[in-house]
């Protein structure tokens, strides 16, 4: 965030300085709409002070169908990682928060609107797996548009291989803690996303396998006020509990110790 420049809210409308919402979680002070933080701000927020311990950083999407659609996929990487800052869609690592030692998964929205490819696929597994082997409890906040179609069925394979590595965590009894940002959909809430011990999500956001729009026009119908946003969610049992970002640490740190206990 840039401190003196002014900022419009996405919830009300409102004009404030960047600095305000930044200091404020980018969270609206006058409406409460959650804005989308990076990764490095998702850390700052949940882990302690340079306890975060990066693991797979050093994978990379590779080109397995040469897939162009008017610009190459390896261009669309490298223009992804320029605007994001990131290496792929999700920061995975060791971390601790308030001084117990986790494993922490963080999507970032902004590279490629967090698509699970082949590369989010592996570092989530290997989260999961050290999860298991350190008994680290994991928790992933997760926020993306699904699968990434310029791998293919490289892509739709990562829903299956973060699904069995979740598995492993569960058969270690160690806990998982999922936390659904604004959106979850596609191969992401169809797989690992809503497999949590506990399922978290953050007021307002649009969770689920395809987009409202398009159930619509797939069964004709008019679907109920609110479908697909957490609240929804909450009322019909999907997820667990609706927490304010600012309520986030505390909420994750309370129920990893009542899962642990």
């Amino acid at each position: 965030m840039a401190p003196g420049v002014f900022r419009r809210c996405d919830g009300c409308g409102a004009t404030m300085l960047e600095d305000e919402l930044a200091a404020a979680w980018n969270v609206c002070p006058r409406c409460g709409f959650h804005h989308r933080m990076t990764p490095v701000r998702w850390i700052a927020l949940l882990a302690d002070a340079e306890s975060f311990a990066p693991i797979g950083e050093a994978l990379r999407s590779t080109d397995p169908l040469g897939f162009s659609d008017g610009q190459t996929y390896p261009d669309r990487i490298a223009r992804s990682q320029r605007q994001s800052g990131e290496s792929d869609a999700v920061v995975v690592g060791d971390a601790t928060m308030d001084g117990t030692a986790i494993a922490l998964g963080v999507f970032a929205f902004g590279f490629m609107g967090g698509s699970m490819g082949s590369v989010v696929g592996e570092r989530l597994t290997r989260l999961f797996e050290r999860g298991a082997s350190a008994r680290r409890p994991v928790v992933v906040l997760s926020a993306s548009g699904g699968a990434r179609m310029q791998e293919g069925i490289h892509s739709l394979m990562q829903m299956a291989k973060t699904v069995a590595a979740r598995g492993l965590l569960a058969d270690a009894g160690v806990p998982f803690v999922s936390v659904l940002l604004h959106p979850t959909t596609g191969g992401v809430a169809a797989s690992y996303a809503l497999l949590g011990d506990v399922n978290l999500a953050e007021p307002g956001a649009l969770i689920g396998f395809a987009g409202p729009r398009v159930i619509e026009q797939t069964i004709k119908q008019t679907l109920p006020e609110g479908f697909q946003r957490s609240e929804f969610l909450l009322e019909h049992g999907m997820i667990d509990a609706i927490v304010p970002r600012s309520d986030l640490r505390a909420t994750v740190r309370r129920v990893l110790g009542l899962l642990t206990d």
